[in-house]
């Protein structure tokens, strides 16, 4: 059974940092390319930040330079820092966890993780 918890969520003071988390079980984690998305109220889920399964990060341009993606093989975790919010960052956050394999993609979601930016 594949699980992908988040953590880390809350309410953030404009200005502020937040660390997500998120745990993976039921995969074999060091293969898949693992993602975040979010999705804000009346808006399409979007692509905040991956890293590959070699390590290659990818940013959205609304989040790049004051983001970092960063992912521990040895403990099936993934993780998003993100300094200087902004209310524009108020979405709930999600974990993604990708792979294609011989033309079969296998690809899992978590539940989310709220974040709101308010002061």
């Amino acid at each position: 059974q594949v699980q992908l918890v988040e953590s880390g969520g809350g309410l953030v003071q404009p200005g502020g940092s937040l660390r997500l988390s998120c745990a993976a079980s039921g995969i074999r984690f060091s293969s898949y390319d693992m993602g975040w998305y979010r999705q804000a109220p009346g808006k399409q889920r979007e692509l905040v930040a991956t890293i590959t399964s070699g390590g290659t990060t990818t940013y959205a341009d609304s989040v790049k330079g004051r983001s970092t993606i960063s992912r521990d093989n040895a403990k099936n975790m993934v993780y998003l820092q993100m300094n200087f919010l902004n209310a524009e960052d108020t979405a709930v956050y999600y974990c993604n966890a990708d792979l294609t394999v011989l033309g079969l993609r296998s690809n899992y979601w978590g539940q989310g993780t709220q974040v709101t930016i308010s002061s």
